[in-house]
């Protein structure tokens, strides 16, 4: 059973709404409803949730303007729930802010394991000045990253890439998020460069191709630490 974290579930079609709340607190979980933005935006500030799940097409506003107006405010993860799947609709979201983005329709299990990773990302991985996580170990004050005990020797821009993600746990991070904490700024070879990066961090992590214990590639979208 979950504990008893409290989730906002921001939904308009009363037939999903109740199947999501349902599912949530049959896992343990505290669960508020919202079917407009004004109601949510009010709902958020009352009920301080640790968690939201939002659609984005709400009655009276777009989901992305509550989004942006949560994020004035507050990190609270937000877990994108919509039946947009363009690419496009993906990263105008995580770049908004949203912490992930599942598509409609869904499995109840896959549902389950994001709102985990998103609330674990809450509590964080960063006691003291080390990283854990299912064997890999990042030590900040010698910049120095384990893999299952053996030391993985990273370049310093690699070593860059797995602190960002690290610190971001659960979180996918589309590619230009990526790119300007990393590089600063963003060019015409900057997304080819981050693959380029992120293949030789995982040929190091040892992940085989189409299996990750550690990063996981979101297609077309960026990439996520597997919480």
């Amino acid at each position: 059973m979950g504990s008893r974290n409290k989730i906002l579930v921001i939904e308009d079609e009363e037939n999903i709404s109740r199947m999501v709340s349902a599912l949530l607190e049959s896992n343990g979980y505290q669960v508020f409803q919202a079917k407009k933005c004004s109601e949510a935006l009010m709902m958020s500030a009352s009920y301080v949730p640790d968690l939201i799940v939002l659609d984005l097409g709400l009655p009276d506003a777009d989901g992305l303007h509550f989004l942006k107006e949560l994020r004035k405010d507050t990190v609270t993860p937000v877990i994108i729930l919509s039946a947009r799947s363009t690419e496009k609709d993906k990263v105008d979201a995580l770049d908004a802010g949203a912490n992930d983005y599942i598509t409609k329709p869904f499995g109840a299990a896959e549902f389950l394991a994001r709102v985990r990773s998103a609330l674990r990302s809450v509590r964080g991985h960063l006691p003291g000045r080390k990283f854990e996580l299912n064997g890999l170990s990042i030590d900040y004050d010698s910049r120095c990253v384990f893999v299952r005990n053996v030391q993985v020797h990273l370049t310093q821009t690699e070593y860059n890439i797995v602190v960002f993600l690290a610190q971001n746990t659960g979180k996918v991070l589309t590619y230009t998020q990526i790119i300007k904490e990393v590089w600063g700024y963003p060019d015409e070879g900057s997304i080819k460069k981050l693959q380029v990066n992120m293949a030789n961090i995982r040929r190091k992590f040892g992940e085989k191709p189409g299996k990750s214990s550690y990063i996981v590639n979101e297609l077309g979208v960026g990439y996520r630490m597997n919480g």
